[in-house]
């Protein structure tokens, strides 16, 4: 308890205070440039760390992660681009929210979900790291598999359309996961003899041109007939009342003990958490038939989702040394740059500062609330700006967003190529978000399922079903699957 106690008052420093507030918002300005992702801001960081204390050092990486994730909403809100992918589910109803004049409304939600969820997350990191983390480590590639399984069946509930366009967007962003080298073989498949394909579609330009580029293409078209923008109202300062905080409090309690348990699992990350999230918010939600049209319970679930994982991606990676994501393992380097080791160490040795850390990433939280809510009306105004000039600031950001995660051309047509591909998507009420999700969770899927068959020829079946963590993936994969033919069924009684 001594520890804890001091580190709190370790965080509350001015120094680290400062460094607290800073690294909030470099992260929320990063987190909302399309293409620029929280890994990278928290590499970007970690040179100028050096100076700094260990403790003072390791917040702002902290701030900058959290900062990040949240700053991903503020685009996909107001301009329909998520700045991270974890955003994407954001987007969905988040930008219906803003042609409806509800952008601040919109913003309010999410960074309000995305402190609650991160609370949530922080208590999970000080009461339960250990014996989570300890979960984490009996998941095998039987166990990868049927999450994989569970995540593919979340697709169904994005899709509030059409459940067939739902499916078929998904084995579409199935088929574009396997482009590539063969996850066992290293055998180059579907590359068209490109040395730029053989790590799989860069991910971070094929995201910017399904949600981006695509949506350049759209207000482009739309600015020829009649501005779309021109139904965002322009008196909007309606912000969130508490009558609707306490509507939202059970699904930003409900995401935020998904995303915290989601980020727990090596590689899952922050983007399905937020599917899960957003798919689980409709489902207990009174009114499913909103969604997608513009409903705060759509931004809520997703938004306290995703930023619960920050807190839970950190458990495996400082207990086990294992990185719940690509920022944690980022994070981890910084860690043993600083001469910490991940272990049980952290928690003995180096007690003081691991507290004073669990501590500054509250403080950093609390500093992302207060700046969210306070430049909310501000980031709404860009809601406001006409397609003339939103057009050419999309697509600027599109293409340097493109090109600067690996400083190559190759990315940026690959961006235009995925834009023209979402145009259609869209134009035939196909759902982005759904070849999103599956573009991720395929690799994972097919990964754990061909380290099975290898590790276990003569038993396949056996191992798939052995698994307790198995069997409960399976059967709740099976539940998703069920939940919303149920849910409709006692909706039409109900309406009877």
């Amino acid at each position: 308890m001594s520890e804890i106690i001091h580190g709190f008052l370790n965080a509350v420093m001015p120094i680290n205070l400062l460094a607290s507030l800073l690294s909030v918002a470099v992260g929320i300005m990063i987190g909302s440039l399309p293409g620029l992702s929280a890994a990278m801001g928290v590499a970007l960081l970690i040179p100028l760390t050096f100076g700094m204390s260990t403790e003072t050092g390791l917040i702002a990486l902290a701030g900058v992660y959290c900062g990040a994730v949240f700053g991903g909403s503020i685009s996909a809100i107001l301009i329909h681009t998520p700045g991270t992918s974890s955003a994407a589910a954001t987007a969905l109803d988040g930008y219906q929210l803003t042609l409806k004049g509800k952008a601040k409304k919109a913003l309010n939600t999410a960074v309000i979900s995305s402190f609650g969820g991160a609370m949530m997350s922080a208590i999970a990191l000080y009461m339960f790291a250990p014996p989570l983390a300890k979960l984490a480590l009996k998941f095998g590639p039987a166990e990868n598999f049927w999450l994989s399984i569970f995540g593919l069946t979340i697709i169904a509930g994005v899709s509030s359309k059409s459940v067939i366009k739902g499916l078929l967007s998904g084995a579409f962003g199935l088929a574009l996961s396997t482009i590539g080298m063969d996850p066992m073989s290293g055998t180059a498949r579907f590359t068209m003899d490109s040395i730029y394909l053989l790590d799989g579609l860069p991910f971070t330009a094929t995201l910017i041109g399904l949600f981006s580029m695509s949506q350049v293409f759209i207000l482009s078209e739309k600015k020829l007939k009649k501005s779309l923008r021109k139904l965002v109202d322009d008196g909007d300062e309606e912000g969130i009342s508490l009558k609707e905080l306490k509507m939202l409090l059970p699904t930003i309690l409900r995401s935020g003990v998904i995303g915290s348990v989601v980020g727990i699992l090596p590689g899952a990350g922050g983007t399905i958490a937020a599917f899960i999230g957003y798919d689980t918010a409709k489902k207990m939600s009174k009114n499913k038939d909103q969604f997608g049209k513009g409903c705060i319970e759509g931004v809520a679930g997703p938004e306290a989702a995703n930023n619960a994982v920050t807190g839970g991606s950190l458990i495996p990676t400082l207990t086990l040394g294992i990185p719940g994501n690509s920022v944690t393992a980022v994070l981890m380097g910084g860690l043993i740059i600083k001469g910490l080791q991940p272990g049980p160490d952290l928690f003995t040795v180096h007690g003081k500062i691991t507290y004073t850390f669990f501590a500054g990433f509250i403080v950093v939280n609390i500093f992302m609330l207060l700046l969210g809510l306070f430049a909310s009306k501000h980031f709404a105004k860009i809601s406001k700006v006409p397609n003339s000039v939103l057009i050419p600031i999309i697509f600027a950001l599109s293409v340097i967003g493109s090109y600067a995660i690996k400083n190559s051309m190759f990315d940026v047509a690959i961006m235009f190529v995925f834009g023209i591909i979402g145009y259609f998507v869209k134009k035939f009420g196909l759902n982005a978000a759904a070849i999103v999700l599956a573009l991720i969770i395929g690799p994972i899927g097919e990964e754990g399922l061909r380290r099975v068959t290898l590790m276990y020829p003569d038993n396949v079946m056996g191992q798939l079903f052995s698994s307790p963590i198995s069997i409960v993936l399976i059967t709740v994969s099976l539940l998703s699957l069920a939940s919303p033919i149920v849910m409709g069924i006692l909706e039409r009684r109900s309406n009877r």
